[in-house]
């Protein structure tokens, strides 16, 4: 029988490095046959900031690795209320750096270096880029953010009863009470991206989104954001699917890899600004 696209990969492998206040856990995995110098591709799984793990990544992680194809590290990143922003985002571009370092030696091209996540994940995914930008690096060439929790502020939510949406106003107020205690935290770009008004210099984007979520407003609006700050940006909104089901929906995972493919393969590794 034909194996599984979500199964083709090889054997994935878990170890940790240091982290800046702790040890970060990874997940690696590369496609199951691959004889070229792949692409990377980072991915962050979701959980509103205070749950999920490694596993939760394992369907999308596994698809990107085949189907890209690339090797796609995900992170197991720190988690509130024990670990509170800015934890997270700091694990996020530590991971980053590291992977950047070790690309090559993992049978990787770190000038084709792109970020994922969905709901939570896809809030880290666009806060690393703005890190990314400010700090000088690492370079990243394209982001897909999946579901993302954006705004913290949670203006923008959509009405989850005319939605029927699965993931409810409350549920996120209380991940944001844990994952930002402090109210001004709620303003920083990197704890909210949609609140930051320097979008210019990010990396092309793909934003995936579902109907029946409270989240497609306010990621349609950062979409919106990247565009007029320059930034090639693609949305595609899902029909009937719900939030908790948009990181494995197949037509969804479809199209994070073409546009991973478009971006890894088709278009020209940058040259780094030392070499130009």
């Amino acid at each position: 029988m034909e194996a599984s696209p979500a199964t083709t990969t090889s054997q994935p492998v878990n170890f940790t490095i240091a982290g800046p206040t702790a040890p970060i856990a990874l997940r690696l995995y590369r496609p199951a046959a691959s004889t070229t110098s792949l692409p990377v591709v980072i991915y962050f799984h979701g959980g509103g900031f205070i749950g999920g793990c490694l596993d939760d990544a394992d369907r999308p992680a596994r698809f990107i690795a085949e189907h890209c194809p690339a090797l796609v590290l995900a992170v197991g990143y720190a988690l509130a209320p024990a670990r509170p922003f800015p934890a997270a985002p700091e694990d996020a571009h530590a991971a980053a750096l590291w992977l950047a370092a070790h690309a090559a030696g993992l049978g990787g091209d770190a000038r084709r270096l792109a970020v994922a996540g969905d709901d939570a994940g896809g809030n880290l995914a666009a806060a690393l880029t703005l890190i990314a930008r400010d700090r000088n690096g690492p370079a990243i060439v394209a982001q897909v953010l999946v579901g993302p929790m954006l705004d913290p502020s949670m203006t923008r939510l959509g009405d989850g009863a005319k939605l029927n949406s699965d993931l409810s106003a409350a549920t996120c107020a209380t991940c944001y009470s844990q994952y930002l205690p402090q109210s001004r935290q709620r303003l920083h770009p990197y704890a909210s991206p949609l609140a930051s008004v320097r979008q210019a210099g990010l990396p092309p984007a793909l934003i995936v989104t579902a109907e029946c979520d409270v989240l497609h407003n306010e990621a349609e609006k950062y979409a919106a954001a990247l565009i007029a700050a320059g930034v090639p940006t693609q949305v595609v909104r899902f029909a009937k699917v719900t939030h908790a089901a948009l990181a494995v929906h197949q037509p969804a995972l479809d199209e994070i890899a073409h546009f991973l493919r478009r971006r890894l393969w088709e278009a020209p590794p940058p040259r780094h600004p030392l070499n130009l």
